[in-house]
């Protein structure tokens, strides 16, 4: 299956608006905001929440939508973008209250304070549990509906997630996906200098997922991974295993352990725009 350029090209300028974004929000937030972990997934998260969940702003308790879970919760605020650029959240005011006290916008995501938000997170190694759960309750019900949890690869340390992926295999859910954020960084160092987790994919495998390995910053890969993904009646659960890089789009900030969490200066705040720019192509 090929994606269709036109749709490819019309998410890659949607992630470029919602780096800009992140950068924007990083850069007038007095405190720190995991901008590492988040240019990471901004790809993933424009694939999902504009064109391959079935969610729909304007009906959120649709019993046939799709079910997101940010298993990696401290990620909220990319989450909270993408999902403002769809029509859920209002951006300015994400911007003008996150973080602080009495915001519906903290960060980690509430789904008390923010309906559309299916899952409160933020104790790593949890969310694919959860997602195990509603994907089993959606095949008791008889609903055809996905549940997509994103995780982080350094949560998938902890045996709570291999649990997880056994029941999901057992259950035979073939309406569970995992997308694995697969940027190989922990907040203080590298994932394989911790845990070695190589070979990575064929420990999905031998679970009994189905597993498909991506460039996550490819929007023709992320596309066809989501297009061609089973259907929601199938028996085996599906990984998608997205290879990112921390800081993705700004050149001081890839890979660099450093900036798994941090604020902009206004130097780095106009060096970060003009990197993002020159890297899509775009005039800063």
């Amino acid at each position: 299956m090929m994606a269709d350029k036109q749709e490819v090209l019309r998410l890659t300028d949607l992630a470029y608006e919602m780096r800009r974004k992140l950068i924007n929000l990083c850069g007038v937030y007095e405190g720190s905001v995991h901008i590492g972990g988040d240019l990471s997934m901004t790809d993933l998260l424009i694939g999902l929440f504009h064109h391959g969940l079935n969610v729909d702003p304007s009906d959120i308790r649709n019993p046939k939508r799709d079910r997101f879970i940010l298993s990696k919760g401290h990620g909220a605020v990319c989450m909270y973008i993408a999902m403002a650029m769809r029509g859920f959240f209002d951006y300015d005011e994400i911007v003008r209250t996150y973080g602080r006290l009495g915001s519906a916008y903290g960060m980690h995501p509430c789904k008390v304070q923010l309906p559309g938000v299916e899952c409160s997170s933020g104790s790593l190694g949890q969310g694919l549990s959860m997602a195990v759960g509603m994907a089993l309750s959606a095949r008791a019900r008889g609903e055809s509906h996905r549940v997509v949890c994103m995780l982080g690869d350094g949560e998938t340390c902890e045996g709570s997630v291999w649990e997880a992926a056994m029941s999901g295999r057992s259950y035979k859910l073939g309406n569970l996906i995992a997308v694995i954020d697969r940027n190989k960084q922990m907040m203080c160092s590298h994932t394989e200098e911790i845990t070695v987790m190589e070979p990575y994919a064929d420990k999905w495998k031998a679970f009994g997922w189905n597993v498909i390995e991506i460039d996550g910053h490819d929007m023709n890969a992320i596309v066809d991974a989501l297009d061609s993904l089973p259907p929601s009646s199938s028996l085996r659960p599906t990984a998608i295993i997205a290879h990112t890089r921390k800081g993705k789009g700004v050149d001081f900030m890839e890979g660099v352990v450093g900036w798994h969490a941090g604020s902009l200066n206004e130097e780095d705040f106009k060096q970060a725009l003009e990197n993002l720019a020159k890297n899509y192509g775009k005039e800063a």
